[in-house]
């Protein structure tokens, strides 16, 4: 979870567009940190969701921390990136800053919606705690860092931002709806290794 979320956090320093779709260079890896997600949280429950969730917020402002002393340590004489290197990870903290408190939030609820559910439903209706969890958290998490990102990579318009925001979250969502069979033949699997699992 930590490593997609830090690779789409240097991916989303890019804005790309195909056409009149408007994304960030990370989109293709982020539905990926939601479906490890709903297999830790399906699996083990909330706390050990948190707990994976608050790892990667750790882990994700000390690659930020990390970017920052990169760009500001000295460069060697024959070194002639430094203007790359800047232009490349400068925006990454704000970037950061951005997609972790979408994370937060939106894993969060993520997780919190999946135990909820299945604390009522029981083993049943996995495809259904899947669907609506990714729903809201997707939804939450696009809000949050697209509001904040949108200025980072340049959006300036209301037009062009609400097509961020519309894709992203439509995006990430169906990945995860598409990929909900794997995510469930996973969890499946998941639960038969451990033997600490009670259904």
């Amino acid at each position: 979870m930590a490593v997609v979320l830090i690779l789409s956090n240097l991916g989303a320093s890019k804005g790309i567009m195909f056409g009149p779709i408007v994304m960030d260079g990370g989109f293709f890896l982020f539905p990926l940190a939601y479906i490890v997600g709903d297999v830790v949280s399906e699996v083990y429950g909330f706390k050990a969701s948190r707990r994976a969730i608050v790892t990667t917020f750790a882990l994700s402002v000390f690659a930020a921390v990390c970017f920052w002393i990169i760009i500001a340590l000295p460069g060697a004489e024959w070194y002639d990136g430094q203007d790359a290197l800047v232009r490349t990870l400068a925006p990454v903290p704000l970037i950061v800053l951005a997609s972790l408190l979408g994370f937060l939030i939106g894993q969060l609820a993520n997780a919190w919606l999946m135990v909820r559910m299945k604390r009522r439903s029981g083993e049943k209706l996995l495809f259904g705690r899947l669907a609506v969890s990714t729903l809201v958290g997707e939804f939450l998490d696009t809000l949050i860092f697209c509001s904040i990102a949108a200025g980072v990579i340049g959006i300036t318009d209301l037009p062009t931002f609400l097509n961020y925001v519309l894709v992203g979250f439509l995006f990430k969502s169906l990945v995860e709806i598409v990929f909900a069979p794997v995510t469930m033949w996973v969890i499946g699997r998941v639960k038969r290794a451990e033997p600490a699992y009670v259904a």
